[in-house]
């Protein structure tokens, strides 16, 4: 039987946030005994944010020629015709789970369930609390989505992940299988049980002691899980990989240049978000025992996220299709021992756009070997200065020009698509909910968390759509989720309870509200646009309009009453007229 995969990718772990990397505070025995017996890529660059580097980790293409570019504005939407991970394996016969994050696309065609997942369960958006979660989740108790339907869960979310991918592995004995283990921890808001915490408390911010706290819950987690994979003796057919997904968010705080002046990142400049290596350079650890990969070796050859879909293909024995192809190569050979010699004359690039539309030139970087062009005119050679202080593109043309060539090359490839729209579908058979998380608008300003739904933050866009049944339907418009039911104008009963663990600095995301004293709603699409009075104390505001098929842009909107701008409906939901409101 071909090997099963794990594939866990923790959230906004950096390379430095690991005792097996020298961090001299925060202990993690798991994640060091998984090191230990392990082949580590030691080189190894993902997006400097996490939906980039999910989109280059499950279809083998730079995030940006995938469409993802971005991690709210709906730019986080991985393009329905890209061939993912989980198509191909499930083609080849494997069982396909995912439990955890996503974030690449909430609604039709972009879910997991719709990408080749077999069996899912996630959080909404980019994280939990964020404006496509379900309404309240804290981490404790929440309710996720299992295959689209909404259950709660009891436990700390990362348990829950851990013990969710047990039972998926448990019920496919006779079959391989591929799970992807995508915990949201460390993800900010640093929400864990104090008692995790607490080992850390008065020796680091309390900031970082509760981001601490979440990695040793998660590498609690981890040794339980590989524990258990022993005992039921899957452990030695299984390859198991270990990554994360961008730099640290928590473990380091960097000044405005990007050096780090108070935490730990193993030497390296920047975290999550740069351009330098502390935004990109992270952990892969993976371990084989029956292919061989279960001794500690280092692997210091330049790799990256959009290698891991074609390696795992490799070692799972399945040919690439006719007509597939990747941007990323196979680390099959050098993961075997034998030399790859391509990889050390290969340029591979990264970068953080967060930009309604990509920018040439903008916070990149193009690696090769130990050289790193930043932005297209700084130039360090990491064998003589890790933390890239010393600007030496003077000293090196021929090198610049070079790296600047191959940027070239690189983007004509990513950009060439970069002006398509990726709309979500509006059908008749299942209601479409769209959410601010996912406005288009040009600064990206987008209310991403539920805090800022509390909060009314004042700001507009539209989305993207595409009307696959053309007809009547009902578009609803609420400034708060069905599963809050509170009026437009004021907000949900004040029944939020406050949970042990949640940092008082982020209890904006969990209480209270601001009112909006809203006189009339509005909606725009596909060349109509209609209006009309509200009350405050409505809960929704319902439009029924004759929606002709194809892509088209869906604007929604609140006036309020001391004239200020519109703000834009938070939450939209379209269904066909004669379904249940």
């Amino acid at each position: 039987m071909p090997p099963n995969i794990l594939l866990i990718v923790t959230d906004d772990q950096g390379y430095g946030d690991m005792s097996c990397h020298g961090n001299p505070i925060l202990k993690t025995p798991a994640i060091d005994r998984l090191h230990r017996e392990s082949t580590r890529l030691t080189d190894f660059h993902v997006g400097p944010t996490c939906a980039p580097t999910r989109a280059t980790l499950l279809t083998g293409h730079y995030a940006n020629s995938t469409g993802v570019w971005h991690t709210v504005g709906g730019r986080s939407l991985l393009r329905e015709d890209e061939w993912t991970l989980a198509d191909a394996l499930g083609e080849a016969g494997y069982a396909t789970g995912l439990f955890g994050k996503w974030h690449l696309g909430d609604n039709y065609p972009y879910r997991p369930m719709d990408r080749g997942f077999s069996e899912t369960v996630i959080h909404g958006g980019g994280g939990i609390t964020q404006t496509p979660d379900h309404w309240g989740n804290d981490y404790f108790d929440d309710t996720y989505r299992r295959n689209g339907v909404p259950t709660r869960y009891a436990g700390y979310c990362t348990d829950v992940w851990f013990g969710l991918a047990r039972e998926f592995i448990a019920s496919h004995r006779g079959q391989p299988w591929l799970c992807v283990l995508a915990p949201n921890a460390p993800h900010s808001p640093f929400n864990v049980e104090p008692r995790y915490a607490e080992p850390y408390r008065g020796r680091v911010p309390d900031r970082r002691a509760r981001f601490y706290g979440m990695i040793a819950n998660l590498d609690e987690n981890l040794a339980e899980l590989r524990g258990w994979l022993a005992d039921e003796g899957l452990a030695d057919d299984t390859i198991l990989v270990f990554m994360t997904d961008n730099g640290t968010s928590g473990g380091a705080s960097p000044d405005a240049e990007g050096f780090v002046h108070d935490g730990f990142n193993a030497g390296m400049r920047g975290v999550k978000g740069s351009a330098y290596e502390g935004g990109h350079r992270t952990p892969c650890f993976i371990h084989h025992p029956r292919g061989g990969l279960d001794r500690g070796r280092d692997i210091g050859d330049l790799t990256a996220s959009v290698d891991l879909m074609p390696t795992l293909l490799d070692l799972a024995g399945i040919a690439l299709p006719s007509g597939r192809s990747f941007d990323g190569v196979s680390l099959a050979p050098i993961l075997a021992g034998r030399p790859q010699p391509q990889l050390a004359e290969r340029i591979v690039v990264t970068d953080s756009q967060r930009l309604p539309r990509p920018e040439k030139w903008r916070q990149f970087s193009a690696m090769l070997g130990s050289w790193r062009l930043i932005d297209g005119d700084r130039l360090y050679d990491l064998a003589s200065d890790p933390e890239q202080r010393f600007d030496i593109a003077g000293d090196h043309p021929a090198t610049v020009e070079r790296l600047r060539v191959g940027y070239e090359r690189w983007w004509e490839r990513v950009s060439a698509r970069i002006d398509e729209p990726i709309p979500i579908a509006v059908r008749a058979d299942e209601p479409t909910e769209l959410t601010a998380h996912d406005w288009h608008n040009p600064a990206s300003d987008c209310p991403w968390h539920q805090g800022m739904i509390r909060a009314g933050h004042r700001s507009s866009g539209h989305w993207e759509i595409d009307v696959r049944t053309p007809g009547a339907y009902r578009v609803e418009l609420r400034r708060w989720p069905i599963d809050a039911d509170a009026p437009i104008g004021d907000g949900p009963a004040a029944s939020d309870v406050f949970r042990a663990g949640i940092d008082p600095h982020d209890l904006s995301w969990y209480v209270g509200h601001t009112p909006m004293p809203v006189i009339a709603a509005g909606v725009s699409v596909a060349g109509l646009r209609v209006e009309k009075p509200v009350s405050p104390e409505s809960h929704v505001v319902t439009f029924e309009l004759e929606l002709p098929g194809g892509v088209s842009e869906l604007s929604a909107w609140f006036a309020i009453d001391n004239g200020a701008e519109p703000v834009g409906a938070y939450y939209v939901r379209v269904t066909t007229q004669g379904s249940e409101p």
